[in-house]
């Protein structure tokens, strides 16, 4: 089964392209991960050496083969997998042409937005420790403008601050926030 797109005309009046008529990829069903897994055994594909490996690319062309019959692919709990056009438009539904108009034909993802598995922007942001390159360079600066002082103290101990990357709480990534 061919993918199936389907030609709407924007009706955004504000749009630069108000009016124009466009193709959209239109998926027959979605895929649940089981039935995408039962897909590839009934492949009765022989594995490499590396299990591992021979299950990912199988995987991987299963994938693809469903999308391109026109289905979306869920994969897990991850989300789900889709293909989607990029195009120009025409002034009239009967002069849009697919293989004219239609310029790429594009792999797509949405995330789950289930729950412990949301991966959606704002929950990923929210999940995210951020930090700021250049407080992270200045922070290495100010660590090894301390390492070059000269140490002071009875001990005669010169060791420590060596190293410019940051350590402990200043990891990159790690929680600051005191909790």
């Amino acid at each position: 089964m061919p993918v199936l797109v389907k030609v709407s005309q924007n009706t955004i009046k504000n749009s630069k392209a108000f009016g124009k008529w466009f193709g959209h990829v239109v998926a027959t069903k979605t895929m649940t991960y089981q039935e995408l897994c039962k897909h590839m055994s009934e492949h009765n594909s022989v594995y490499g050496e590396d299990v591992c490996l021979g299950v990912a690319n199988k995987l991987q062309s299963c994938m693809l083969e469903q999308l391109l019959e026109g289905k979306k692919v869920q994969f897990g709990d991850l989300g789900t997998f889709y293909l989607a056009t990029t195009g120009t438009g025409t002034a009239k539904e009967e002069d849009y042409n697919l293989g004219v108009n239609i310029n790429g034909l594009y792999l797509r993802f949405a995330p789950s937005r289930f729950d412990v598995n949301d991966l959606t922007s704002k929950t990923l942001k929210k999940k995210a420790t951020l930090m700021n390159v250049k407080d992270l360079m200045e922070s290495s600066s100010k660590k090894k403008d301390a390492a070059e002082e000269p140490a002071t103290g009875g001990s005669g101990d010169t060791t420590g601050g060596e190293s410019t990357q940051p350590s402990g709480d200043d990891t990159p990534g790690a929680d600051n926030t005191g909790d």
